[in-house]
């Protein structure tokens, strides 16, 4: 049984937590969307009025239709992401893994842009401040130490867990995006023809009558660049608590667009000349304090998008995506982790973008192209989910699916001209997505090599090696982690580990099968008792979003056996003695290495050679599997791959030397 928490309740308090935790990237997008739409350009009705009905179509049909309405619905026992939509769909291609990698991959990369885009951009408003306008000039080194020291803070504190400063989450973006409602609609009353800006014909006429008009889309698309972070934190909050938060969130944020493009249409200059329409509209009394707020509300955005990829992380390492890397869990809060490599990964990534971008201005030059590959890739397991689980009629979901094709393909190819801006975290997504693909199909390539046999072939043997008193006990319950979910199975090596060279006489002989489920929180097991009290095997099916501790587990399947008086397990000696209480539990764990005989084509020698590198730097199994050291054997077996087929060798003399 999933002991996911139900999130189908609504009161205040989780609208509150909703705010809180995902809608940090996509609520912060006022700060920079409506200025790089604008940038140098020349300041006039079309390009205003146009950029603001670009923006708010966007939100309404990717945001809303797509992601709130139509993508929330593709929850696997609650949790959303692109990694659980991959679940759901992949019994319906082999080939569904790869836009599951590519979407993974992306949504990381755009990870490392998104904390520096959003600090920077909330910094830079101190330049605003007249008696701080000559210091937090964007690019000046207060500026960009500013932004450095906010950010490795906020990755610092990682480690310890955010528990409890996460508890004041909802109530700063409450108060961050009432701000910009309330400001918004101060601005908007000072040009009320503005709200003809949401006529769609404004956003029409500036992508075909404006120079370069369609070009303008990717600065139009920072406005939602957020709502597949929305779709991936669904399992926080659940989708009615979204659903009814959205409605709030969506009239700020417009509200907010609306209240930047009356300003910019009454400021009276032609050009904005490096300022943020954002801060400019403020008005002056409440200019620091509004920064503050913005402040809180991007460091809020970064810390939603570190938590999110330790999700992602995680839940790739369970579905076989990504090597197996230590995963902590800094505090009690459920489903709050910390992985140290991912957070130095991070963190160096966010620290060069600031450095190398200097501004927040110019980082939008890079901000979103990646997330356009992101939401095209869910798109597509999207069309999937609708047409096959959800048996939507083909029709139906051709029709939804083409209208976001053909928007994402559209903001797409506008952001292909950030290429030359994007190309250093472009080498950092290739990297990525180079370890998935390597990871996923070497693992692929080693199950092909996996021989399983019928254990009840070896039975007899294995109780006469139990009771053969002429061998060394070599421990009183004997583990093996296996592969087979069959019950009557296990891998061939495994019975050449018991029985070849020095033969590993026990008690009892134990069989685990680790089943990673689709559903994120499942945590039951079922014992089959293959020979009477000497040959068992457990299935543990253990959900993707839950850190395996095997050996944990395992004892505590073994203390309820006992308790339940079953398998005779209560009258038998455990190994226990009075000078050692506990049971005597070795666990042997069986690794592969690459043989020296293999002669390889160049693709299996890549795959190969790549993914037993990624295993050397990755955790071992002992470690991945909760297996403490001093109960565990480790034992190498080579994988032959491709064999040499011909060895030539000459003999120089027919002569023997004595």
């Amino acid at each position: 049984m999933s002991n996911h928490t139900n999130h189908s309740k609504v009161t205040a308090g989780t609208i509150l937590v909703a705010m809180g935790i995902i809608y940090g990237d996509i609520g912060t997008s006022p700060l920079y969307a409506l200025r790089a739409v604008i940038g140098s350009r020349e300041i006039n009705e079309t390009l205003v009025y146009g950029g603001v009905s670009a923006i708010f179509w966007t939100l309404v049909f990717q945001t809303t239709i797509k992601y709130v309405w139509i993508t929330l619905q593709a929850d696997n026992q609650g949790e959303g992401g692109i990694f659980s939509l991959y679940a759901l769909v992949k019994r319906y291609g082999k080939q569904l893994s790869i836009p599951a990698m590519i979407g993974a991959t992306t949504l990381l990369a755009d990870g490392i842009i998104t904390p520096p885009i959003s600090v920077a951009s909330a910094v830079e408003g101190l330049a605003n401040v007249a008696s701080l306008k000559d210091i937090f000039v964007a690019g000046s080194p207060i500026t960009i130490g500013t932004i450095i020291v906010i950010l490795s803070a906020l990755f610092f504190v990682q480690r310890f867990g955010t528990q409890i400063i996460g508890k004041s989450f909802g109530p700063i973006m409450a108060v961050w995006f009432s701000m910009l409602l309330i400001v918004g609609l101060f601005r908007a009353f000072e040009h009320p023809e503005i709200i003809k800006a949401l006529n769609p014909y404004y956003a029409y006429n500036m992508l075909t009558h404006y120079p370069q008009g369609f070009w303008l889309l990717g600065g139009v698309f920072l406005c939602t660049t957020g709502a597949e972070a929305l779709y991936s934190d669904l399992g926080h909050c659940g989708i009615k608590n979204i659903r009814l938060s959205w409605i709030y969130v969506k009239t700020s944020l417009i509200i907010c667009y609306l209240g930047q493009a009356s300003w910019l249409m009454n400021q009276g200059d032609r050009f904005l000349e490096g300022r943020n329409p954002f801060f400019e509209m403020m008005p002056g009394w409440f200019l620091l304090p509004s920064i503050v707020i913005a402040t809180l509300a991007t460091i809020i955005a970064s810390q939603a998008l570190i938590s999110g990829s330790y999700t992602l992380i995680s839940e790739a390492i369970n579905l076989n995506f990504w090597p197996r890397v230590a995963v902590r869990q800094p505090s009690e809060s459920k489903g709050q982790i910390y992985i140290p490599s991912i957070n130095l990964m991070l963190w160096i990534g966010c620290v060069a973008v600031v450095l190398y971008f200097k501004s927040s201005e110019h980082m939008e030059g890079a901000y979103g192209f990646f997330i356009t590959l992101t939401m095209l890739m869910t798109t597509l397991l999207l069309s999937i989910y609708l047409r096959y689980v959800k048996k939507w009629k083909k029709l139906a979901v051709f029709g939804i699916i083409a209208l976001f094709v053909v928007i994402e393909a559209s903001f797409f190819v506008a952001n292909i001209i950030k290429l030359k801006e994007s190309f250093a975290i472009m080498f950092v997504a290739f990297g990525i997505f180079a370890v998935m693909y390597i990871w996923y199909s070497s693992r692929k390539i080693n199950n092909r090599f996996m021989r399983f046999v019928d254990l009840s072939k070896y039975s007899q043997l294995l109780t006469e090696l139990s009771e053969d008193d002429g061998i060394p006990k070599f421990a009183t319950h004997l583990i093996y982690l296996s592969k087979s979910d069959r019950v009557h199975q296990i891998e061939e090596r495994i019975i050449e580990s018991i029985l070849a060279k020095k033969p590993k006489r026990a008690d009892v002989y134990w069989f685990l099968h680790i089943n990673r489920t689709n559903e994120p929180y499942t945590l039951e097991y079922d014992v089959v008792e293959l020979v009477d009290d000497k040959v068992i095997k457990i299935n543990l099916n253990i959900g993707f979003r839950i850190q395996p501790k095997s050996e944990l587990f395992f004892k505590k399947i073994v203390q309820d056996l006992v308790q339940n008086q079953e398998l005779s397990l209560h009258i038998r000696p455990d190994g226990s003695t009075k000078y050692n209480r506990e049971p005597d539990f070795k666990f042997v764990v069986i690794e592969r290495f690459l043989s020296v005989e293999n002669e390889f084509a160049l693709k299996e020698g890549v795959l190969l050679n790549g993914y037993f590198y990624l295993k050397n730097l990755g955790q071992s199994d002992e470690e991945a599997f909760g297996l403490d050291k001093s109960d565990v054997v480790v034992e190498y077996t080579p994988l032959v791959y491709s064999p040499v087929t011909e060895v030539t060798l000459k003999r120089n003399s027919h002569k023997v030397v004595s």
